[in-house]
This record gives C-alpha cells, structure tokens and sequence, in this order.
C-alpha cells in the first residue's frame, strides 16, 4: 500500500524578495528562515534529481508546474548524497505519494533534511516577475521566524535580511560541494558486460558538484571513471591516468557559482590543454573552458533550468531537447570559422560555437580545433531528462579511443549556420527528424 505524505503544516510562510516583492503561504518541508538566489524551473517532472543536483547549491528553486510531490521520494534517484537547494517553492503540494516507486513524502523529505519551503503560492506569477526583472536574492521565512514579540515582523525588516545575504555573482561554490576523496566507478559497477575486461579509456573526472549519473553514463559504456575532488591538481590528475598508452582523458562536471570565481579551476584545465589530453566538460565545465580558452562569461537575466531547452548541434544541424541548469554563459562569436582563442596570443588556436540555444541564442557549446577538447553548456546524463545528448559521451569515448591510436576524425565539421533566422529555419526543419 503507497504510504499517505504527511500533509504540510498550516503554518505561516512568506516569500521575501529582494525587490521587496513578498508572496504569502504555508510553510512546506522544515519552518525557519532560508537565503538564496531564487530561481526557477520548468520541467515538469524530476523533481528528486533536481532537488539533488549540487548545482543548485544556495539557491531557492520555484517549480513552475503547479503540482509537485506526486510521485513521492525514493532512495534510487538521487544525484549526489543530499538535497542541495537552499529553499523550494511549490503552488500545490500532493496531499498523497501515487507512485509503487515512493518510500518517502517529498514533505517529509524535505523536513527531515532541513529544507525550508512554501507552498500555495502564484508560482506564475513569481516566474513572470523573475523572468522580467531578473533572478535575484529571496528568502522564506515561516514559523516562529515571522514573528516577534507576539507580532508579525515588518517586511522591510525581512527584505534587508534578504539584502545582507550573499549574491551569486563572485561566489566560489564548488569546493563546498566537491567530494573530499576520490573514488573510482568501474565499467563491470554498472555493465555486467565489462566484467573480466580492460577498460576502454579511463577518464579523470574533476567533481565541481558532480551528479551521480554522469560517470555512469560514462562507466556504461567500458570507461573506467575516477573522480576527484575539485582541489586536485594537475600532478593528481595525472597520476590518476594509466601510463601504458591506453585512451585517457579528463572530464570537468556541472556545478554551482560564478566561473568568474574558480581561478584554481582555470588554470587546472589549462595544464590539461597543455599537455592534449583528450577533455570533455559539461555545464560549469563549459563555462570553465570559456575561461580556460580566454573569452569571458556573464551572468544570464534568469537563466536556463529544466528539461525542455532546444539546442541546436551545429555539427549534425539536429535540434535536442535538453536538461539545463546554468545562470552564467560563455561570451563566444556564433560565427561559422570560429575564431582564435584570446588566451596567451592564440596558443590554443581555433574553437568555435557547437551549440546554440535556439531560444535565445546563448552559446550552448565549444569546440576546440586544434585540440582534443569540447564542451556543452547542458547535462546530457538526462537525470532528470530527455536522452537527445546521450550521443556526446559516444563523441568523448570516440575521441579519446582515436586519438591515442591516431584515428580520431575530429573536429567534427560544422553544418548549421550561424545566423538566428538561419538557426530557427534549422530548427523547424530538423525537429520532426529528430524527434
């Protein structure tokens, strides 16, 4: 029998943004006092691995479909060992977990981890104020918090709360979720197939708020993955690879914060271009080899979160349906011949844009020319997700394996134009194809 959610507490809850703007409800999850960038999502299902994606470390998540916690919570799908969204807003939580899969509420997840929420609130009208104004910082108080001395504490002293908490912009979040250990996710772990045979390549994957499901991906198809932990340098790294002329290669992870930030990062990844080992990054990843390659990232309106953004992959000109979570991009020229890459006077020579949003143009991918390196801007592990951008672990796994033995045919040609009006012709003409 599916166990009842506990229904959440009619406690008093308000949403505080910094802004001024100030939504009213019910408390959900733990009561108390929460900060963060507000922000929000749009995919209508997978909750769970959003609430456990690290890149959304300091950050509360408004989830635009207006019924959430259906499905409940189970102890397989999460992405790293804990919720990491700092508040959650929903419209109408489920008063009843309908799925065989759940073990827990998501309310009671939710509290027992300390997550404070609200719920009933107009989440349509808070995603049309984000989208106008811009994400900015919020908190949520509810409980005890919203009142003092027997009365309800003024706004203005809540939203001064609010403006003494910590921007995103500058903030250096990965070594606060990185793992502290490497560890090492073998082949035959989630494949039977692989047991009893070498590796195919073994990668160095370098957690900056890596989800569980990406080194999988990798681990499936005969890649041997050891992950380390941010503060890793290029000796670690190195030491990690095989010496015996196997495929090896690098791979930097999705996380939280502001590239801007991550100095340690950028020169980490540039000793790896240094020494051409085969490199793939995903979300901060690509940011990271923006930096890493010298052109610059900014910080998004309101960002990109969900798993219904379309990218155009400029080297098949096919359209995917993708999982994001990102409010930083890289600042890259569209055009057709790329451009030479501004670090050190070009010594990493030609890269050019892969992948474009095609809802707003954002460079959604890099690719280097003169290097065995590329990146994209989304999570193609599809936790939670459509499996369009599975394709680019093949693409890594195909790189690597070619360029230890010479056989690699990289770079991939570009097919797709750069021009927005040339981009969206693409888009409606290759979608049903690619669907």
């Amino acid at each position: 029998m599916t166990p009842a959610a506990t229904s959440p507490a009619a406690t008093s809850a308000a949403l505080v943004l910094e802004d001024g703007t100030t939504y009213r409800g019910r408390a959900y999850g733990a009561t108390g006092t929460t900060f963060g960038e507000i922000v929000f999502s749009t995919g209508m299902t997978g909750y769970q691995e959003t609430l456990t994606d690290p890149s959304y470390h300091r950050q509360i998540v408004v989830m635009t479909a207006p019924h959430i916690g259906n499905t409940g919570v189970n102890d397989e799908d999460p992405e790293s060992s804990q919720i990491w969204v700092s508040g959650y807003v929903v419209r109408d939580p489920a008063r009843r977990v309908s799925s065989w899969r759940a073990q827990h509420s998501l309310g009671d997840q939710l509290a027992e981890q300390g997550i404070v929420g609200i719920s009933d609130v107009d989440t349509r009208a808070l995603t049309r104020r984000l989208r106008e104004e811009g994400v900015m910082r919020a908190g949520i108080f509810s409980g005890e918090d919203l009142v003092r001395g027997g009365y309800p504490r003024p706004v203005e002293e809540l939203v001064a709360e609010v403006e003494a908490s910590p921007q995103m912009a500058g903030a250096n979040l990965a070594p606060e979720v990185s793992t502290t250990e490497a560890y090492t996710v073998e082949p035959a772990s989630v494949n039977p197939e692989f047991a009893g045979r070498a590796p195919v390549a073994t990668v160095v994957a370098v957690d900056l708020g890596i989800k569980t499901m990406t080194p999988v991906r990798l681990a499936e198809r005969g890649v041997r993955v050891v992950v380390v932990p941010q503060s890793s340098t290029i000796g670690d790294l190195e030491a990690a690879l095989p010496a015996d002329g196997t495929p090896v290669g690098v791979f930097f992870s999705n996380g939280p914060g502001d590239p801007g930030a991550a100095g340690h990062e950028v020169e980490l990844l540039r000793a790896v271009l240094d020494r051409g080992i085969p490199f793939f990054g995903i979300c901060f990843g690509n940011q990271l080899l923006g930096r890493a390659l010298g052109y610059g990232t900014y910080k998004l309106g309101y960002g990109h979160r969900g798993i219904n953004q379309p990218v155009l992959d400029r080297t098949t000109a096919k359209v995917e349906v993708t999982a994001h979570n990102h409010g930083f991009a890289v600042d890259a020229p569209l055009s057709d011949e790329g451009s030479t890459a501004p670090h050190d006077g070009g010594r990493y020579g030609r890269v050019v844009v892969s992948h474009v949003g095609l809802n707003d143009q954002v460079v959604e991918g890099l690719t280097c020319l003169d290097l065995p390196a590329f990146s994209v801007q989304y999570h193609p592990e599809a936790a939670a997700g459509p499996h369009d951008a599975a394709y680019l672990f093949d693409r890594f796994v195909g790189l690597m394996t070619g360029w230890s033995d010479g056989t690699a045919a990289w770079p991939p040609a570009i097919k797709s134009p750069h021009s927005a009006a040339q981009i969206n012709t693409e888009s409606v003409n290759n979608t049903e194809e690619n669907h």
